[in-house]
C-alpha cells in the first residue's frame, strides 16, 4: 500500500485486498491530510456565538452567507489583541486547520485577528473610548480648574523632541522666572504608556507641582497609541493636580484629551494657557498700585478735614470739667435729699406696720380660737348625747315591733307552717294537696313529716 494517505481512498481491486479502517484511524488520516494541505491560511467571515470561558480562550463560529466553521483562538494569542471581538463583527485572520479527534469535527485555530474594513488600532481606540465614557472618566464634573499663576509646572514629554523646546520658549517669554520641571518619558513605542503613567504618578506622589502639561507632537494613530491607552487615561483621571493635554495637532484627538482637565490643540497653546503674561501682570499691578495710592491719599485727606472740623467743635476741656463738677455737686445734693426723704417715709411706714402687727397678734387670736373650740366641743358632746338617746329609744320601739311580727314569735304562740315535699310550697288551701301526700309541718321547735288521710 502507498504511504500517501490519499491513496487509501482508491477503490480496491478485489474483496481480498480491501482495507477496513477504524474510526480513530480514519479520523487520524483526515487530520493529517487537512493539516498538511492547509498549514496556514488567511480567512475572513463574521463572528457569531462568541464564548470566553474561564480559561480565557476565544471560541466562536466564523460564517458567511453559505457556510460556517468552528473557530478557536487560544489565550496565548488573543492576549496580544488590542481590540475585543464581538458577535456580528467581520474579521480577517490567519490560522491553521485542525481536527478535534474525540468529536470528529474540524476547526480553524487562529494565530492573528484583525477587524475587516478598519484597522485594529482604530477599533481598539473606539472601544476604549466608549468604555471609559460609560464609566464617567470624561464627565465635566471631574474636571479641575487650572491655577491662575502656577508656582511650578511639570511637563511630561520626550526630552529630545521639538515639543519641549517650544513649551520652554513660550513659557520663558510669558513668565521668565517660573519654575519648570521636565519629566522625560517615551511618547511612542513599546513601554511608552507605562512610562507616561509612572511619570504622572510620581508627580502626584511628590505633590509639589501646581500644573501638569502632557505633550507630544502630531502623528498617526499608531504613533499616538500611548496616549490612547487605558493606563494613561486612568493615571490622568487619578491625578489630583490639573492636567493639560497637548497631544498632536488641531485635528488629532486622543483618549488623553477626553480625560484631561483641559485639551488644547498644540503644545504651544498649552504653554500660552498655562501662565499669564508677566508684563501684563506687572502693568496691571502698577495700575492697581497707582489707583490704591490715589484712593488712600484721598481718604487720608478726608480724615484730616474731618478731624479739623471736629476739633473746631470741641470745647475747652477745663471749662467742660468745671461744668461737670458743678453738675455733679448739684446731683449729689439732690440725691442726698431724696434718700433722706425716702428713709423717713420708710421709717414711718415701718412704725405703722409694727402697730398694725401688734393689733393682730396671733397669740390673742389663738386664745380666742381655743375658747371657741372648747365651747364648740362641749356643745357637740351635748348634741351627741341627745341624738344617742333618741336613736336608742327608736331602736327599742322598732325591735319590739319586729319581734311582734316575727314568724318565730307566731310559731311560739302555737301556730305552724305546712309545706309540700319536695317543692317546699306553703300550703294555704286544701286543694293544693292530695290524699296520701307527705307534708312538712314546721312548729316553734322543729318540724314534722305528716301524710294527708282526708280533706
Amino acid at each position: 500500500m502507498n504511504s500517501n494517505p490519499g491513496t487509501q481512498y482508491s477503490e480496491p481491486s478485489s474483496m481480498a485486498q480491501r482495507r477496513i479502517f477504524t474510526v480513530s484511524e480514519l479520523t487520524t488520516n483526515i487530520k493529517v491530510l487537512l493539516e498538511d494541505s492547509f498549514p496556514f491560511i488567511w480567512i475572513c467571515g463574521e463572528i457569531s456565538n462568541l464564548r470566553i470561558p474561564a480559561s480565557g480562550h476565544f471560541y466562536f463560529t466564523l460564517k458567511d452567507k453559505k457556510a460556517q466553521i468552528n473557530t478557536v483562538m487560544f489565550r496565548g494569542q488573543n492576549r496580544n489583541l488590542i481590540f475585543m471581538p464581538k458577535d456580528g463583527m467581520s474579521i480577517t485572520g490567519i490560522g491553521r486547520i485542525s481536527v478535534y479527534e474525540p468529536r470528529g469535527t474540524y476547526q480553524i485555530i487562529l494565530e492573528y485577528l484583525e477587524p475587516e474594513g478598519r484597522g485594529a488600532i482604530q477599533l481598539a481606540f473606539e472601544q476604549l473610548k466608549e468604555r471609559l465614557k460609560a464609566e464617567g472618566l470624561f464627565d465635566e464634573k471631574h474636571k479641575k480648574p487650572l491655577p491662575f499663576l502656577p508656582r511650578k509646572i511639570s511637563i511630561v514629554t520626550s526630552p529630545t523632541g521639538a515639543v519641549v523646546h517650544d513649551i520652554l520658549k513660550i513659557v520663558n517669554r510669558r513668565f521668565p522666572n517660573i519654575h519648570i520641571e521636565i519629566i522625560p518619558v517615551k511618547v511612542q513605542g513599546d513601554g511608552s504608556e507605562m512610562e507616561i503613567a509612572s511619570g504622572l504618578e510620581t508627580i502626584n506622589e511628590r505633590s509639589d507641582s501646581d500644573l501638569v502639561i502632557l505633550a507630544r507632537g502630531g502623528g498617526s494613530l499608531e504613533d499616538m497609541h500611548a496616549f490612547n491607552s487605558e493606563d494613561v487615561a486612568r493615571a490622568i483621571f487619578a491625578s489630583k493636580i490639573p492636567i493639560i493635554s497637548a497631544v498632536g495637532h488641531e485635528t488629532d484627538f486622543s483618549i488623553a484629551d477626553f480625560v484631561a482637565d483641559l485639551r488644547v490643540p498644540t503644545p504651544s497653546a498649552a504653554a500660552e494657557l498655562a501662565v499669564p503674561l508677566k508684563i501684563d501682570l506687572l502693568k496691571r499691578n502698577a495700575e492697581l498700585t497707582t489707583t490704591l495710592t490715589i484712593m488712600l491719599s484721598r481718604y487720608i485727606e478726608h480724615l484730616r478735614t474731618l478731624i479739623k472740623e471736629m476739633s473746631n467743635r470741641l470745647v475747652d476741656p477745663n471749662k467742660r470739667i468745671e461744668d461737670l463738677r458743678l453738675r455733679t455737686d448739684d446731683l449729689l445734693s439732690r440725691l442726698i435729699r431724696t434718700f433722706k426723704k425716702i428713709i423717713l417715709q420708710q421709717h414711718e411706714r415701718l412704725e405703722w406696720r409694727f402697730d398694725s402687727l401688734n393689733s393682730h397678734n396671733p397669740l390673742i387670736h389663738a386664745r380666742k380660737a381655743d375658747e371657741k373650740l372648747e365651747q364648740n366641743y362641749n356643745n357637740l358632746l351635748t348634741y351627741i348625747r341627745i341624738c344617742l338617746n333618741k336613736k336608742q329609744f327608736l331602736l327599742r320601739e322598732l325591735n319590739a315591733r319586729l319581734n311582734a311580727l316575727s314568724p318565730n314569735a307566731i310559731l311560739a304562740r302555737g301556730y305552724s307552717i305546712t309545706r309540700t315535699i319536695p317543692d317546699a310550697v306553703i300550703v294555704r288551701n286544701t286543694q293544693q294537696v292530695n290524699i296520701g301526700q307527705d307534708l312538712e309541718v314546721i312548729v316553734a321547735k322543729g318540724s314534722l313529716i305528716c301524710r294527708v288521710k282526708r280533706k
